[in-house]
Order: structure tokens, then C-alpha cells, then sequence
């Protein structure tokens, strides 16, 4: 039998539909086999274009499938990235109520908010280092509108980098304060360790995630803007959360971050 054509205008409505709804839909590959990696982008900046227009406010970018581990298991050879919205913020030690999520899983990661704009193609990480207002401690969120996580690198990337919501860390450091490869994140849920990780596991250094990002943005003709929070990359795994749970990431140097679900 004949595919059935799909639209990106349709597949981004259906989407959206979903964040709404806070409902999981079926992967967009099982409804159109077909879709490219810049049929995902132009769905995402679709439903980007529709949260702006509702009245979101951009914050900033994250950066996914940042470990050598993901990138092999997806078959392919760089990160992607979805966008953050003022929405999407939650206090440090705040609470999160699972009628706003779907499968979350919370990830540690470093923070960079920018005191410059960087613009690609060029952007080096030196640029990057320049760039940077100060980095921090983060949680973020991740969450899929897909069913079951069962995504491909298109569904993860139409649907905005399984971003969900983030959380940043109280204490700010000056970058060249920090030896970003070398900052070790222990991750807690409910007091007990489940995983640990360095800043070597995000492309050798986290803020080589971020270069690639503003060269990656100039395929879109963006850039990253001064004051934009950019999320680099997990350290490690991403445990699942539930109602009940405590999260709990402490950083070499740059301290701890937590959240709360009910």
C-alpha cells in the first residue's frame, strides 16, 4: 500500500497538538518513513514560530545527543538542538507537577549564558570561552511527545530536542575560572547515586557543544543572542522521573541543582 503523504505543516500541527495536550503521539517516522533530518528542523522551527506567536518568549538553546554513545547508537555524527522558552524555567529546588509532563527524565548538565552574540560559521571555541557571561549548574528536563521514547534522530529533533523544562544552578562561575572537561556531576534520585559523569563525556568539553551550535545556526540564519541560556549536553544517562521523586546534581566547582516531582 502507498504512504500516504504527510505534510511537516500537518506532522507539526499534530505535534504541537501533543505538547498541548500533554499526550504521546506515534513516532512521525512510522507516519512518514520519508522524513530528512531538515524536514525535523522545519517542523521545529514551525512550532517555534507557533510559540512565539502565543506569546513565548525564547530563553535560549539546548544541545542534545552530545555523548559518543548516543551519536553511535543513533548513526550519526553531530548533536542537535532545540530551543528554550521562559516557560520552561523552574526555580533550583523547586517542584515540578507530573500533569505538566508525559515520560520525563532528568538529565546534569553545564549552563552557558552569554554576555556576547555569536554569530557562525566560524565560531570557534576559543569564541565560545570569549562569549561566555559565566556558566552554572543545570537540570534539564527532557520529556518526548513520542510514545514510549521510541524516537529516531528526526523524531527527537521535530520535537524540539525532547526539551521539556530546565533548571539552573544558583552559583556562577567566569568560565576561565573552570576547567570544563575536567568538572565532575554526580546525579541522586531519592538520596541514592545512579550515575556519574565528566565534562570530557560532552565532546571532549562542553563548550565545544556550544561552537557547533552557532555554526549550526547559521544554516538557519540564526545565531545565539546575548543572555541566551545555552544547555551543552548530559553528562550522562537520563533516569526516568516520577511523582514522589527527588533529583539531586552536585558539580565540581559549580555546585548542586535539584528538583522535585509530584
Amino acid at each position: 500500500m502507498e504512504e500516504k503523504l504527510i505534510t511537516n505543516e500537518q506532522l507539526s500541527m499534530e505535534l504541537y497538538q501533543s505538547l498541548k495536550r500533554r499526550t504521546a503521539m506515534r513516532p512521525l517516522t512510522m507516519t512518514n518513513s520519508n522524513l530528512t533530518v531538515d524536514d525535523a528542523y522545519d517542523i521545529q522551527m514551525r512550532n517555534v514560530k507557533r510559540a512565539l506567536e502565543e506569546g513565548e518568549h525564547l530563553t535560549g538553546k539546548k544541545i542534545g545527543l552530545t555523548s559518543k554513545g548516543m551519536q553511535q547508537l543513533l548513526n550519526i555524527t553531530e548533536p542537535d538542538f532545540g530551543h528554550l522558552f521562559k516557560s520552561m524555567e523552574v526555580e533550583n529546588g523547586g517542584t515540578v507537577s507530573m500533569n505538566i509532563a508525559i515520560q520525563p527524565k532528568v538529565e546534569g548538565e553545564v549552563a552557558f549564558v552569554l554576555k556576547e552574540d555569536l554569530l557562525g560559521p566560524n565560531v570557534t571555541i576559543e569564541d565560545v570561552y570569549a562569549a561566555t557571561d559565566y556558566v552554572c549548574a543545570a537540570i534539564e528536563i527532557v520529556d518526548s511527545r513520542i510514545e514510549d521514547w521510541k524516537i529516531k534522530l528526526v523524531d527527537t529533533i521535530a520535537d524540539n530536542g525532547s526539551s521539556a523544562l530546565y533548571i539552573l544552578g544558583d552559583k556562577k562561575l567566569d568560565i576561565h575560572e573552570v576547567s570544563l572537561p575536567d568538572i565532575e556531576m554526580t546525579l541522586y534520585k531519592n538520596g541514592e547515586l545512579v550515575n556519574s559523569g565528566t565534562g570530557k563525556e560532552v565532546l571532549e568539553n562542553p563548550a565545544m557543544g556550544v561552537a557547533w551550535l552557532a555554526n549550526k545556526l547559521h544554516d538557519f540564519g540564526q545565531s545565539l543572542k546575548k543572555g541566551e541560556v545555552i544547555l551543552s549536553g548530559a553528562f550522562t544517562a537520563s533516569p526516568a522521573a516520577s511523582a514522589g521523586d527527588e533529583f539531586r546534581c552536585e558539580f565540581s566547582q559549580l555546585g548542586r541543582v535539584e528538583v522535585k516531582f509530584e
